[in-house]
């Protein structure tokens, strides 16, 4: 089978171009810097309020093929051990979650007093930290601590609800030969794939769980298959009928995305595995490779800089307008810092529980601070 030279380019750029998208989003979204700027853009700030948000699709579809790229690459599982594998991803998750929810505590503690505006959160409470610790916040209904921790918890899902899935099928077809293996896990998750594009994406009640986001997810899965294949035209007709049929049976845009990101990946990574190269290019990749460690970051800088904007300049646009690409920029700069400094250092089991030790603490303690005020 064919493999390309090179994949980590365009999806380095694709996660970088969605981070941003996110970034932005919020910044339109939480305010109140954008509410003072909205009259220089209105119509720039709508968009980014209403639609940035789906940038959220491309970031589901790389981590179903990225999932899909390291469990079982040509369809057959090559991992061991299932526990490992989900012991292995909870904790890359949490150490950079749990030092981003500490920055998130610690920053909305500082603005509370003076800023009133409902972009700012609560004070923690005890089991709302065990619940952010565990991800399990929005299943147990507890709000979350800082934005885009949602999405977190659903990607911990998926990955593990993928691992235990196939291993499953492993489990029950082991006498079978590989190719055998492999065309039942391709089955089952093109099922997955249907039922939640034709169900579960369409019940609003179901979008804390994973299988809600699976039909994204899933499609990523189907556009690794499709790099490797022999037969690559195969799947990618099979992409494009699982989606315009999912589309015809209720249009959806983030649906409409999430099968546009992997169809695109499936055919160039394909037929042009090697990015151009270029300045804006790079740039996008840089961003891409700590894309996590700034999604989880932001909110508390953005936060932060809405704050001081809005003691400063609480009605003049000009200023806001600078401000909220200010608070981009030093998002920037501390995901590069969470990125070097907390996320790319090898994980261990000891490492994630230090961090959640730590920002239980912080929550504790602003609790106990804010409970003497």
């Amino acid at each position: 089978m064919q493999t390309p030279v090179s994949r980590a380019p365009w999806i380095d750029t694709l996660k970088g171009a969605a981070c941003i998208a996110i970034v932005w989003h919020h910044l339109a979204f939480y305010g109140p810097m954008s509410d003072v700027a909205l009259p220089l853009a209105p119509n720039l700030i709508a968009w980014l309020y209403d639609h940035a948000r789906l940038a959220v699709q491309v970031f589901l579809v790389l981590g179903g093929y990225l999932a899909a790229s390291s469990l079982a690459p040509q369809g057959w599982v090559r991992f061991d051990s299932a526990a490992a594998q989900i012991g292995k991803r909870f904790v890359r998750l949490m150490i950079p979650l749990a030092a981003a929810l500490a920055v998130a505590m610690a920053a909305a503690a500082l603005v509370r007093p003076w800023l009133e505006h409902p972009s700012v959160p609560d004070a923690p409470r005890w089991p709302q930290l065990l619940a952010h610790v565990l991800l399990l916040q929005d299943l147990v209904g507890e709000e979350a601590l800082s934005a885009g921790v949602w999405y977190v918890a659903i990607d911990f899902q998926l990955f593990a609800g993928t691992v235990l899935v196939l291993a499953g099928v492993r489990t029950a077809l082991s006498q079978m030969p590989p190719v055998a293996q492999a065309r039942a896990v391709q089955a089952v998750v093109l099922v997955g794939v249907a039922a939640s594009l034709f169900w579960a994406n369409l019940q609003p009640e179901l979008d804390v769980w994973g299988l809600y986001f699976f039909g994204a997810y899933g499609l990523g899965m189907l556009a690794c298959w499709a790099v490797r294949s022999p037969r690559p035209a195969w799947w990618w007709g099979l992409m494009a009928a699982l989606a315009v049929a999912a589309l015809a049976w209720d249009y959806r845009s983030r649906i409409a995305l999430a099968a546009v990101t992997a169809l695109t990946l499936a055919v160039l990574l394909r037929q042009v595995p090697q990015w151009p190269a270029g300045a804006w290019a790079r740039g996008l990749q840089r961003v891409g490779r700590m894309s996590y460690s700034v999604f989880l970051v932001h909110f508390p800088v953005c936060l932060l800089v809405n704050a001081a904007f809005a003691q400063a300049w609480p009605t003049q646009p000009v200023p806001n307008a600078l401000g909220m690409g200010l608070a981009f920029v030093l998002s920037l700069v501390a995901g590069r810092l969470m990125f070097r400094w907390v996320e790319q250092p090898a994980p261990t089991w000891m490492q994630a529980l230090r961090w959640q030790a730590g920002m239980l603490g912080l929550g504790l303690l602003v609790l106990q601070v804010e409970a003497l005020w």
